[in-house]
């Protein structure tokens, strides 16, 4: 079965609400069409909802039957206002928060947090800046995880072959410790959406063939991933033809359990990361599905401001599905 018709029969008909800031994005409303028809996720739009079903009419979408949330009409506003100012513990008087939260992005991660919601998918139109900081705020990161990152699922085949990226979208230069932390919750993704974790620590060197604060970081992260999550294949650090290819990996690292069998990539900092998962898409006709924020207590997803509707309808299917785990 297709990776996404398995995704889709895990949720259909178990209405998981996902809340969607952006209600005014034709690419934003074309997917909550179809997911709300296909019984996938119960979408809750938020904006002015005179606004919303205008531009849903303009369109031609039939939005009748999902939600819309006004900020500046919501019912409950005080007592969301008071739970974000107890979670903010201080850092936010009452008159700011009822202030900060007019904006659709923190409006929505609320939702979520007061369990209103299950998850929400952001970033059509807003940067990476405004999705991540009101969920580090609100929704913040699970216990033993100290930021969160970025994963792409990466596609490519009606067989579909599949692999997972990170970190190409959060931190920029993540140092061992952090970087270690990347690779469990990268196996624990990719766990979860049918990939065997096989986890490669991605540097220009392999098993020390090259000495550079560079390469040291990744062998230092390699043993604490390995400290850390000891039920998971992790190895570094591994040059890509060593984690991708069996003759290479036969002669750079024999004794890897991982070289030339990785199915999980971890870039050492965002620029390898970023330019990586863009060649395979661009190069290697790969479909890149994400970004997936990964160590949030709750799901909160992702888009590019480049995306279009499909990936819309894929990244909702997938925050519908972290929402089961």
């Amino acid at each position: 079965m297709e990776m996404f018709e398995a995704l889709e029969a895990k949720i259909k008909g178990k209405k998981i609400k996902i809340v969607f800031p952006e209600s005014l994005d034709p690419r934003i409303l074309g997917a909550v069409v179809r997911l709300k028809s296909e019984e996938l996720v119960e979408p809750v739009l938020v904006g002015n909802k005179e606004a919303v079903e205008q531009a849903a009419k303009d369109r031609g979408f039939n939005i009748n039957g999902i939600t819309i949330e006004d900020p500046k009409n919501y019912a409950d506003i005080d007592k969301m206002v008071a739970s974000f100012v107890e979670r903010r513990k201080g850092k936010a008087t009452e008159e700011q928060a009822r202030q900060m939260l007019q904006d659709s992005n923190y409006f929505g991660t609320m939702l979520v947090h007061m369990g209103i919601a299950d998850g929400l998918v952001s970033g059509a139109v807003y940067t990476t800046g405004d999705t991540v900081r009101p969920a580090l705020q609100i929704i913040k990161t699970k216990p033993g995880v100290s930021r969160t990152s970025g994963a792409f699922i990466m596609l490519r085949g009606r067989d579909q072959e599949k692999y997972l990226f990170a970190d190409c979208a959060i931190n920029i230069n993540p140092n061992a410790k952090e970087l270690a932390e990347i690779a469990v919750e990268s196996a624990k993704t990719a766990e979860m959406f049918g990939i065997e974790p096989n986890v490669a620590m991605l540097s220009f060197s392999t098993k020390g063939s090259a000495s550079s604060p560079e390469q040291e970081k990744v062998a230092e992260a390699t043993k604490i991933a390995q400290e850390l999550a000891p039920q998971y294949n992790i190895d570094g650090e591994l040059q890509f033809d060593a984690a991708f290819v069996q003759s290479v990996a036969n002669q750079k690292a024999p004794e890897s359990k991982v070289a030339g069998k990785a199915t999980v990539f971890v870039f050492p900092e965002i620029q390898s990361g970023n330019i990586g998962y863009k060649i395979a898409q661009r190069f290697g006709g790969f479909e890149a599905v994400g970004p997936i924020l990964q160590g949030l207590n709750k799901p909160i997803s992702d888009l590019s401001r480049g995306c279009i509707e499909e990936d819309v309808y894929k990244t909702a299917i997938i925050t519908a599905n972290q929402t089961l785990a």
